[in-house]
């Protein structure tokens, strides 16, 4: 059937119309993935010390008895269910006290190439045991009295034999930070962002997609590139113009180097959408706060709201899946006559 001339004009018009309005696929240049690389599974256990040790370290890491008080443990302060990071500026301690410093959190900490914002430990394991006798944190008075309590408790010295059967005097203070340590490097979580960089294309949405190029068109890779996406570098905070908060001299005040002023971790994004308020201070409250200051203090490149928005909908899709079995917490054995009673922290 012949249709009108006027029919076929608004067609064909039409047809033009939605060619134009018609967008290219969003992709990423696997070329520009050289920087980036997924997580491993953490190694197995093998040797029955070796899980011993683990399941040591998950007990250690629940255990409130490590505390002055009686009421903070590791888990406290970093939450594994809550993304290993209490959502607060900073943590409270002994007493109510508070940390100047906001809590990262723990997971694929062991990753990274120091501990601390300040870089002051080489490792999980030499991070596990200076809360504990952080006044202002778990205040215990010494290491003999960590390893007093353990060793008025007869399961963790029965668990300890379990988990250093070759040293003579399993219950020490550095063979629970080691256990702790082990504990935390099971901390893995593998994510939506990994499956793309292990092939999988339609892992991330196309507006993550944008994001990342928009990520990556802003300079943010310059710090937070590799497996963790940071986590590998110190960076000084105000690059490109001073920053304003100066109160914390950052690393400066572990080396006194002048050079290392406003000098922190670059922290890595993983979970960054789980782990916020952001920053060393804890004093920025949202994701969208955190690329702004970065922009203008970091890269002096503004973000427009559409870039802002899609690097934020990447972000997202580093959240990882937590390790649900790994981080169940485990009957804890009780106190006996001998176990010391808890100090009141006022």
């Amino acid at each position: 059937m012949n249709r009108p001339l006027p029919y076929l004009v608004i067609c064909a018009t039409l047809a033009v119309f939605f060619a134009a309005c018609a967008k290219p696929p969003v992709t990423i240049d696997r070329a520009k993935l050289a920087s980036f690389s997924p997580l491993s599974e953490p190694p197995a256990a093998t040797a029955p010390e070796s899980s011993a040790r683990i399941d040591l370290g998950r007990m250690l890491y629940y255990e409130a008895r490590l505390s002055s008080s009686q009421e903070i443990s590791c888990n406290t302060c970093h939450p594994l269910a809550r993304y290993g990071a209490d959502g607060k500026p900073s943590s409270e301690g002994h007493g109510g006290q508070r940390e100047t410093r906001n809590s990262p959190s723990v997971y694929n900490a062991a990753l990274q190439f120091v501990q601390f914002w300040d870089g002051r430990a080489p490792d999980v394991e030499a991070q596990a045991g200076r809360p504990l006798l952080n006044p202002v944190e778990m205040a215990m008075p010494s290491e003999a009295a960590v390893v007093h309590v353990l060793k008025s408790i007869p399961e963790y010295v029965t668990a300890f034999r379990k988990a250093y059967p070759r040293d003579r005097q399993p219950v020490t203070f550095a063979n629970a930070a080691k256990a702790i340590g082990a504990f935390e490097r099971g901390l893995i979580t593998p994510s939506r962002w990994d499956r793309y960089l292990k092939g999988d294309d339609a892992a991330l949405t196309a507006t993550e997609k944008a994001g990342f190029n928009s990520f990556l068109e802003a300079g943010c890779a310059a710090c937070h590139a590799g497996t963790l996406l940071g986590g590998s570098g110190f960076q000084k905070l105000g690059m490109a113009r001073n920053y304003p908060r100066t109160s914390d001299a950052g690393r400066f005040e572990i080396t006194h180097n002048e050079a290392d002023r406003l000098v922190f971790k670059v922290p890595s994004l993983r979970n960054v959408a789980m782990t916020g308020p952001y920053f060393h201070d804890g004093k920025v409250p949202t994701l969208e706060d955190a690329l702004s200051l970065m922009a203008q203090y970091q890269t002096a490149r503004p973000l427009s709201f559409a870039e802002t928005n899609a690097i934020v909908s990447w972000l997202r899709a580093l959240t990882g899946d937590l390790p649900a079995e790994y981080i169940k917490p485990p009957p804890l054995p009780p106190s006996t006559a001998e176990t010391p009673k808890p100090v009141d922290g006022d």
